[in-house]
């Protein structure tokens, strides 16, 4: 006769007053079970976090740490609160209208004069260079005789240069002493502030990045219409070739990948030029007459040319990926239910590769924007993308604000481009490989 006293084991299910079963199960050492999975979980969860901690890291290091920096700079102005603070201070209070008072100028001279002691004053005079020529050399000019000035400042900082008497540039002086500024992204789209703060348009001669932009789009979206246009039927002959000879079309198609673009690049470079392989073959035909050779390189005919052959394989790839999973048997059906070879292709087949389509257009134009080294190379004056404007005033002109000011407009466009094209077509149908 068995006890009625004797405890529940661990696995069995507890009852109530009324003998239901309860839910409070238990493992064999008399955890509840729930508790028991939850924990499992938070220590698989944890071992794929510590999996992919490396990538994160480098992710966050090599590429968000980056972008922020980016946008950053494109608005940072430390330069005039940081090396002038006296005459920051003193400008406060300052209407902007006629001349400062005596004592914002004796804070200038002690601010030229503490600068050129400790040898930072060029940054400031350059960062007020770029909004107005002149004034770094002013700057230097009057730190030099700051040191010997003696009150009242006003006339003697006159004196050495008549220019400190032009209300606009201490109307420069004081909305450039604000920690952060738009003047780079004005600058970025030839725009700029005028002598009052109004917002206006810059001389003519001087508006060269909003021409810029509108080339780099356009001939990014014209770079990959060719490479649409060429990759096309390559990619549908590899993907209808016996497996041997696809095989062997595909080692031709990636075979680009194992060259350098520095190689690829200079070889255009002596394909196209007037005295190159190209001229000399319709020379040689008869197509061009000696006199008559053409100028294909260091013009934007080179750019896109040179371009369009190193980013083919970018869009042949994506479009054999969805190529090779159409089925053969949805044409020969079309052509049996009575279907032409054309109204077949546009109707059954041309349909199922827009997804293919979709990832090598984005892919290739997001590629081609972003281009520096082909441009610079076989572009000329006027096949350059703003991306070289990006490395001009990154390594020559060093004004950096602008470069980020610019890199930024660049990643917001791209992002709205990225958006439309997942309105109008879905990332979720984009198919890579």
């Amino acid at each position: 006769m068995s006890d009625s006293s004797a405890p529940a084991t661990s696995g069995s299910a507890e009852h109530d007053s009324n003998g239901a079963p309860g839910a409070a199960l238990t493992t064999a050492d008399g955890v509840p079970l729930k508790q028991s999975l939850n924990r499992a979980i938070r220590r698989s969860r944890l071992k794929a976090l510590l999996l992919v901690a490396p990538l994160l890291i480098f992710i966050g290091l090599a590429f968000v740490m980056p972008i922020f920096d980016m946008l950053s700079r494109s608005v940072d102005n430390p330069e005039v609160s940081t090396y002038l603070p006296r005459t920051s201070e003193a400008l406060v209070d300052w209407d902007g209208e006629g001349l400062p008072d005596e004592a914002t100028y004796a804070a200038l001279a002690d601010d030229l004069a503490a600068g050129l002691k400790a040898r930072n004053l060029g940054r400031v005079a350059s960062r007020l260079n770029y909004e107005m020529s002149g004034m770094r050399s002013l700057f230097m000019k009057s730190a030099r005789k700051a040191a010997r000035m003696e009150a009242p400042y006003k006339a003697a900082l006159i004196e050495a240069d008549e220019d400190w008497q032009d209300p606009d540039i201490w109307r420069l002086i004081k909305r450039e002493s604000t920690p952060y500024t738009a003047s780079y992204y004005l600058a970025a789209v030839d725009r700029q502030f005028s002598p009052t703060g109004e917002i206006v348009e810059k001389p003519e001669y001087l508006q060269i990045h909003v021409s810029l932009f509108i080339r780099t789009f356009w001939m990014s979206a014209a770079i990959t219409g060719l490479c649409l246009l060429l990759a096309y039927p390559v990619a549908w002959l590899l993907a209808t070739l016996p497996a041997g000879r696809g095989n062997l079309l595909m080692i031709l198609v990636l075979l680009p990948f194992w060259t350098s673009l520095l190689v690829r690049t200079t070889t255009w470079i002596a394909i196209l030029q007037q005295q190159g392989v190209l001229n000399d073959m319709l020379v040689g035909v008869g197509i061009l007459a000696e006199e008559a050779r053409i100028q294909m390189i260091y013009n934007k005919t080179g750019t896109i040319i040179a371009m369009t052959h190193i980013l083919l394989p970018f869009m042949i790839l994506p479009l054999y990926s969805v190529m090779k999973t159409i089925p053969p048997s949805y044409m020969h059906a079309a052509r049996s239910l009575g279907a032409g070879p054309i109204t077949a292709f546009r109707r059954v087949y041309f349909p199922q590769t827009l997804p293919g389509i979709g990832a090598g257009s984005i892919l290739v134009f997001i590629l081609s924007i972003g281009y520096y080294i082909t441009p610079a190379l076989v572009g000329g004056q006027s096949g350059r993308f703003i991306t070289n404007f990006i490395a001009y005033h990154m390594q020559t002109s060093l004004n950096w604000g602008l470069a980020a000011a610019i890199g930024s407009i660049l990643l917001v466009v791209v992002i709205l481009f990225y958006l439309v094209y997942n309105r109008l077509i879905g990332v979720d149908k984009v198919k890579l490989g």
